[in-house]
């Protein structure tokens, strides 16, 4: 990764939080702290960040977990490893596990034309008074889970490109699965609506603090969905999933075209994303994403994309 870009993403990871969140000081880390209920900024945000005054020392990291503990948020770390090459072992040996997260960025100038999806769905950004916003905001709880809401387990999935683009379960018909999600979608909203969360987002949404695309079916139920959070002229797409009984229909890559498209059309030059797998890797490869060169570390931080 160039020094530029680094520093960009660099202070991406130190602004964008602060849209949602308070920081709280603790010498070389800082800790957001979410100012309302719901989960506007992926999982959160409620995690720790070195700040780059200092090494990070035990005591550091004993004080930011206890505050976190208080909270009752995840003992969440989340920085590039090139800016604090030091700190991942300072975690591990305060017993976090440490998971590594590459990006690729796409670089700016590269085209990123609207992928085809099936006949009748559409994909589009939702306003924040949208009726399909509950339901698409519990897409991903969906998409990501182990296990379906309505009880049944999932058996693990043999690779991260089934869960971007996977099937339904060979027992089930694909009618059968739709009703499933259908159903689990409906009861996971009902509970983003108790907590806190829609409001939370619709919220933000109005402020252009976040941008949410979804995939809808004909009767406009979302199919997948993803989500940018902008600032400083750069962004990171996440998020992008797709119900079980959708996927193998290019639906996270349609909507993963239109959130570059609206990020683009509203003045973000600089657009990044982390994955997990080199599967999803060559997925985002062929959308024109490329390597950045680095690592995105985190410790106990909610799924990202």
């Amino acid at each position: 990764m160039s020094d530029p870009l680094r520093d960009r993403i660099e202070r991406y990871y130190a602004t964008v939080p602060l849209l949602f969140a308070d920081a709280e000081d603790f010498g070389p880390l800082c800790l957001f702290v979410r100012k309302e209920p719901g989960a506007p900024y992926y999982g959160g945000p409620s995690h720790a960040r070195p700040t780059g005054a200092a090494p990070v020392d035990a005591a550091d990291i004993a004080r930011v977990r206890a505050r976190q503990r208080e909270l009752g948020v995840p003992e969440a770390f989340e920085w590039l490893a090139e800016s604090a090459p030091a700190l991942r072992a300072r975690l591990e040996a305060a017993g976090l596990v440490v998971l590594r997260r590459p990006l690729m960025v796409l670089p700016p100038h590269r085209p990123l034309p609207p992928q085809p999806v099936p006949d009748g769905v559409t994909v589009r950004a939702l306003t924040a008074d949208d009726p399909a916003l509950p339901a698409a905001l519990a897409v991903p709880h969906l998409a990501f889970a182990k296990e379906r809401l309505a009880g049944k387990p999932l058996a693990e999935e043999s690779s991260a490109k089934e869960r971007l683009a996977g099937e339904p379960l060979a027992e089930e018909s694909a009618p059968a699965a739709g009703q499933r999600d259908r159903a689990a979608l409906s009861r996971r909203s009902e509970v983003l609506t108790g907590d806190g969360t829609v409001a939370a987002v619709r919220s933000t949404i109005r402020a252009g603090h976040k941008t949410l695309v979804a995939a809808l079916a004909p009767d406009g139920t979302p199919l997948a969905t993803g989500h940018y959070h902008p600032a400083n002229a750069t962004t990171e797409i996440g998020g992008v999933g797709t119900l079980p009984s959708a996927r193998r229909q290019g639906l996270a890559a349609a909507v993963t075209a239109a959130l570059v498209a609206h990020a683009r059309a509203h003045g973000v030059e600089t657009i990044f994303l982390a994955y997990a797998e080199e599967t999803v890797a060559r997925i985002y490869a062929r959308l024109g994403f490329r390597p950045a060169g680095t690592t995105l570390l985190i410790a106990d931080q909610p799924a990202r994309s």
